[in-house]
């Protein structure tokens, strides 16, 4: 039976990796909607390709190129946040939601809203808007999988057991390309070395994120609203084969982990296929020839990020939208060759000090208000060089 898919951020690496098992099973899908935030002629030889009804650029500067690179296809076209969001809105068994950034809230929202069926890879949905997404989910009855390589571990690990039967939920993290580097090394990282991670391939942006453990914080929080079993029943630890995605220890001791290779597709074949499960094109793992896997707990004083976005968690409210607010100014200072790389941590701990009496959103917009808060805070702190 075909079944119909609207992905949001078709030209990024998630949207690559979605339209590679897309195109490798083509009687399974018609595709609703392809949306990029510009990368027009990308994203018209995509749309093309797989027969799309609706190409969307975010930035409504590039409708243009888009219509131009559409040519006589007949496709439709169209520009600008609010067309984003008509995208997510339009009827589809599956939305993969691909957009980086807070600029995937409101179509996110636009697919739970719907009541759908949502494969969800922004993070900002769950970090900076958890409670207000969550209670839509329920409200609208609309089915959240995530696609995240760990939370999709975890969401396999309890395929059929009980959330009361869970004793310990446990992500685990490479530790990045620094992870041995001593605390002078990491005052001198450049974005060339931050960059390198030794197992993913990724943007430069969650790259930086997971050189600082940033990206693990950020996980911290989405498991938190993605799987309610209490802060004090989730951890984290260093596993630099990047083998075992994520664990899950249940009260009669047993522990369920998931394995697989180091590529997006894995779990996002899970989501595609779910409740089934469809082929890849990866080799089998082989664990005679990894040969050994091994584990380290996290280090706090050389990498802050997981004790602030526990601390933003317990602090509830605002907190984890001013966390990811704060990081998101700061990565983009470092990667701008503005400040060190040990400031990333330290500009979004003082913002978020100067943020912690802000009012707990309770819809989107206040969300996206916070969010715009945050990264005044945080850019005012860069401008006035107070953590330089």
């Amino acid at each position: 039976m075909t079944r119909v898919l609207t992905l949001l951020g078709a030209t990024g690496s998630i949207g690559a990796s979605t339209l590679d098992l897309v195109r490798r099973n083509r009687d399974e899908w018609q595709i609703e909607a392809l949306t990029a935030q510009c990368s027009a002629a990308e994203l018209a030889a995509l749309a093309i390709e797989f027969g799309a009804k609706l190409a969307v650029v975010g930035d409504e500067a590039c409708l243009p190129e888009l219509r131009e690179a559409l040519g006589n296809s007949g496709i439709e076209a169209a520009g600008g946040r609010a067309a984003l969001v008509e995208a997510a809105a339009r009827p589809a068994d599956m939305t993969v939601a691909a957009i980086v950034g807070c600029a995937g809230l409101a179509p996110v929202m636009a697919a739970v809203e719907r009541g759908g069926t949502i494969a969800l890879a922004n993070k900002e949905a769950l970090v900076s808007a958890g409670e207000v997404l969550m209670q839509a989910v329920a409200k609208h009855g609309a089915t959240l999988l995530p696609t995240d390589s760990e939370h999709n571990a975890i969401f396999q690990c309890l395929n059929g057991n009980r959330i009361e039967d869970v004793a310990k939920i446990t992500l685990t993290a490479s530790g990045g390309p620094l992870r041995t580097w001593t605390q002078a090394q990491l005052d001198a990282a450049t974005p060339a070395e931050a960059v390198a991670h030794p197992n993913w391939s990724m943007g430069a942006k969650i790259s930086v994120d997971s050189a600082t453990m940033m990206n693990k914080g950020l996980e911290y929080i989405e498991a938190y609203h993605l799987f309610p079993v209490g802060l004090d029943r989730l951890g984290i630890v260093i596993h630099p084969q990047s083998v075992i995605h994520s664990m899950v220890e249940f009260r009669d001791r047993s522990t369920l982990a998931q394995l697989g290779p180091s590529d997006m597709r894995v779990p996002i074949a899970s989501c595609l296929a779910w409740p089934q499960r469809m082929e890849t094109p990866l080799a089998p793992l082989d664990l005679a020839a990894i040969g050994a896997l091994t584990f380290f707990p996290p280090d706090e004083d050389r990498f802050p990020a997981t004790r602030l976005a526990r601390e933003a968690i317990q602090a509830g409210g605002s907190a984890p939208a001013i966390l990811n607010a704060a990081n998101e100014v700061a990565v983009a200072a470092f990667l701008a060759g503005q400040i060190r790389f040990t400031r990333i941590a330290a500009v979004v701990e003082e913002t978020l000090a100067r943020n912690n009496d802000a009012p707990r959103p309770t819809s989107l917009e206040e969300v996206l208000a916070v969010d715009h808060s945050g990264r005044m805070q945080a850019m005012s702190l860069l401008e006035t060089n107070a953590l330089v």
